[in-house]
């Protein structure tokens, strides 16, 4: 043990790779590709670090070729969710009492592996298993994952170095403790980055974690597993759990040692989770902490004054990019209407060029959306659109699911302002426009706050100084993650704090201290070194 006071190294952002062609990069991923296309591998939970098959399966299937199956995943089932309950409180002690540097060191060891081994692992897992482009994988099962690891931990130092004031005679401080009990983690299947923070946040504070991914994003979560154990991660950590999310669920929130529960998924869901975690309250041991992030119906706001061709870029990116299924991903626009026809034809015209298809060929833009759940629920908001005289589909509105989900990127044209694509989230390649009145622009700024529950992303583009304050005053809770000339994806861990309020969620900020605080109990301490020897105080004497 040593006795020196120590300095993470500084943290800093993956760089991200380009895979343009001729690159190295760009034939290492195609290789992995090949590889892991070519195999079916089998998943178990991980429980204690021990690899557990139940012999209840479910298919990994690629979404844009879904009946080639990538592995076969082992489900838990009750007996499997309370061992895992019981394998993070055995470890929770030790794990906890771990000197903070060394629980760092743990995921700057991650981080770096990412860069050097595993970056064509996870990027083609996340590329077959959840049809993310070469790109998205890279910037989100590669960096943004090596970004969490890095800040996380360096969070978790300026938190612990965060300490009070202290009088001559008296030393106060506090001891971050980690919380009495387990953490659930539930993540959902679009970001792989999201599958490696929700259970590694708290884990970094000194909390032990069950762990439950998406059923959908199994490939690159199992990777993930097998990092940790290559980083060396103890066991019992984290608890890999793939099953039912309801079954998992009712056992999990029923026990008296959960502490608190990091989610992202959909706004029904948390609100579910939190109904019954409020109506358990007596059973707990503490209050849990409940974080999540859910639902967006993410917005830009074009004001006359705008670059045309840097909204038309932010609507195509912000919309289509990885299918629209990003919480962050653009689904409404407001357009003046002195502007409408020149952005219009430019929509248009850059839409042309998407090309749909699988993720192996790099020239795709984009590719299938993750199941035929999602494919339905997507075709039924188009066909809605389709037969409405409020509605007109200016681009795509057909989809194919024969081979893999494909929906081409659609752009409907609303012709009045709370039109159900205007309003629902559909989590999907669909964008809505609303051209509105240019005379109407403070109507229209109400419309944008008032037409959505949801309140996470939204973008305004403008030019004039004063206007920009205008607008930006006009939207103060419209997004947690607000953008003035930028579209409203892409937020970067350590730079733009990324969570929304309203039915979004908690805005608890992953990729910020304000995250990691969350998964800790401060204690306060206070030594005195010359206690007082009398009760009688001053003011006691005589007069």
């Amino acid at each position: 043990m040593t006795n020196a006071i120590f300095n993470l190294p500084e943290s800093y952002n993956e760089p991200t790779l380009s895979y343009a062609p001729g690159t190295r990069e760009k034939a290492l991923l195609k290789a992995e590709l090949k590889r892991q296309f070519d195999q079916k591998i089998e998943i178990p939970l991980i429980i204690g670090g021990e690899e557990i098959r139940t012999g209840k399966t479910r298919k990994v299937v690629c979404p844009h070729d879904h009946r080639h199956v990538l592995a076969i995943c082992h489900e838990a089932g009750e007996n499997e969710v309370k061992m895992a309950i019981e394998s993070a409180l055995a470890a929770k002690q030790q794990w906890e009492n771990t000197p903070w540097e060394d629980r760092a060191a743990v995921f700057h060891r991650a981080a770096s592996l990412i860069s050097v081994k595993y970056r064509y692992i996870l990027n083609a897992a996340t590329m077959l298993g959840q049809s993310k482009s070469c790109y998205q994988a890279e910037i989100d099962a590669t960096c943004e994952t090596a970004d969490f690891y890095r800040y996380n931990v360096k969070f978790m130092e300026q938190i612990y170095r965060n300490q009070p004031i202290s009088d001559h005679h008296v030393w106060n401080r506090v001891h971050y403790r980690a919380l009495e009990g387990f953490v659930y983690a539930v993540t959902p299947f679009n970001f792989t980055a999201i599958g490696a923070n929700l259970p590694s946040a708290p884990a970094i504070m000194g909390n032990t974690v069950i762990w439950k991914p998406a059923s959908t994003s199994l490939l690159s979560n199992y990777y993930l597993m097998q990092l940790y154990k290559e980083a060396g991660l103890p066991d019992g950590v984290i608890n890999f759990m793939p099953g039912a999310g309801a079954m998992i669920s009712g056992i999990v929130l029923d026990h008296p040692a959960l502490a608190g529960i990091h989610f992202t998924g959909s706004t029904d869901v948390f609100r579910s989770m939190w109904q019954t975690v409020g109506a358990n309250l007596g059973k707990y041991r503490i209050y849990p902490r409940l974080v999540g992030e859910t639902g967006g119906k993410d917005f830009i706001f074009m004001h006359q004054s705008a670059d045309v061709d840097a909204v038309a870029s932010a609507v195509v990116r912000a919309g289509f990019e990885y299918q629209g299924q990003k919480c962050s991903a653009c689904s409404r626009v407001y357009v003046p209407r002195s502007r409408w026809s020149e952005l219009k034809e430019k929509l248009r015209s850059m839409v042309s060029m998407i090309k749909v298809g699988d993720v192996r060929d790099f020239r795709n833009f984009m590719n299938a959306v993750i199941d035929e759940a999602s494919f339905d629920n997507t075709m039924r908001y188009i066909e809605i659109a389709k037969k409405s005289p409020d509605a007109e589909i200016l681009t795509g509105g057909t989809g194919d699911k024969s081979k893999g989900y494909f929906i081409q990127p659609t752009i409907i044209e609303a012709k009045r302002p709370r039109f159900i694509t205007m309003e629902e989230e559909i989590f999907a390649p669909v964008v809505t426009v609303f051209v509105y009145d240019d005379d109407k622009l403070d109507e229209t700024l109400d419309l944008v706050d008032s037409t959505s529950p949801y309140a996470l992303t939204g973008a305004i583009f403008a030019k004039d100084r004063y206007l920009i304050n205008k607008l930006s005053d006009a939207l103060p809770n419209a997004a947690g993650n607000f953008y003035i000339n930028n579209k409203p994806t892409g937020a970067m861990v350590g730079h733009q704090p990324f969570g929304g309020a309203r039915a979004s969620g908690t805005n608890d900020k992953a990729g910020s201290f304000l995250n990691l605080i969350r998964w800790t109990s401060p204690r306060t301490i206070k030594e005195c070194f010359t206690p007082p020897q009398v009760y009688e105080y001053p003011f006691l004497s005589e007069e």
